[in-house]
């Protein structure tokens, strides 16, 4: 195989026409590039050169080598100065979050697309377990979890709190524990958690979810608060899924005594440095948050 820095004294050589020039160029001493060009001669066992004095002409072997080899030494440049380039604006980005953070962010992530199509955004909903599952295999590039991952591999950064809100039919008036214990509890994939972390700082009577009569279950964030909306059980969301409900009236949300806000980390690999697209979009997420 040809060795490519020879093959780059030679063009360089030949576009220069001059071995000290050539030197100066490629940041070598003349010798050293007198050596590549007789290690060239070597290995391809034929003359590329005919020297007179300081000047030189082209061999029919070293036309033909030129005539290809610029073309190689032409792709090889290319090659290393698209891999070193990292535009800020262009390429893909893989983000992954639970539902409620997708509602809120995935909209302002494609206003971003719009004013910069290069930029492609690749956006899944999924709970914390598979996020960070798909940032340790590197499925993904960012996520966003509501816990602390317990994987080594995956590092986690606060970067904002989200309110739990009580969400009844839009009836009533008083969520009194009576009230929800009558109603009933539509689940959800986080229902145990967020009911555990609201209710359970606010009901002294709450132990655990299983004290509500189980009304209905959804694991797509935008349709929970269906059956609540027709008055079949109440729930337990955070607030970027409730403000995306698009028929507020037909539920009621309940400020209750003790606020309660969830954590939002930002998940990325911890052996994985970030690119500049990446960082683009998780500055545009940290707006929106």
């Amino acid at each position: 195989m040809t060795n490519t820095l020879w093959l780059r004294s030679f063009c360089t050589l030949v576009e220069v026409g001059h071995f000290t020039r050539t030197a100066e160029r490629l940041h070598m001493t003349q010798s050293g590039v007198s050596q590549h060009i007789r290690k060239l001669e070597d290995q391809l066992s034929v003359a590329l050169l005919i020297r007179e004095g300081k000047k030189f002409s082209l061999t029919n072997a070293g036309e033909r080598l030129y005539a290809e080899g610029r073309t190689i030494i032409q792709a090889l440049s290319s090659l290393e100065q698209r891999i070193a380039e990292d535009p800020a604006y262009e390429g893909l980005v893989r983000v992954m979050s639970p539902g409620s953070v997708g509602l809120k962010l995935y909209a302002h992530l494609l206003d971003l697309q719009r004013q910069y199509p290069k930029l492609v955004i690749d956006y899944r909903f999924a709970p914390n377990t598979d996020v960070e599952n798909a940032i340790s295999n590197y499925g993904i590039d960012i996520g966003f979890m509501t816990s602390m991952s317990t994987l080594e591999e995956v590092s986690c950064q606060p970067v904002a709190r989200e309110s739990l809100l009580l969400v009844t039919p839009a009836n009533v008036v008083e969520p009194s524990w009576k009230a929800l214990t009558e109603l009933g509890f539509i689940d959800h994939p986080d229902g145990a958690h967020h009911a555990g972390m609201l209710l359970g700082a606010n009901y002294p009577e709450f132990q655990h979810c299983n004290l509500f009569e189980k009304k209905g279950f959804s694991n797509q964030i935008g349709l929970i608060l269906e059956p609540v909306s027709k008055g079949l059980g109440f729930t337990v969301l955070p607030a970027h899924a409730v403000e995306a409900f698009p028929k507020p009236e037909l539920v009621k949300i309940h400020r209750l005594p003790v606020p309660v806000r969830e954590p939002l980390y930002l998940a990325v690999r911890r052996d994985k440095p970030l690119q500049n697209r990446m960082d683009t979009v998780i500055a545009e997420a940290r707006k929106w948050l």
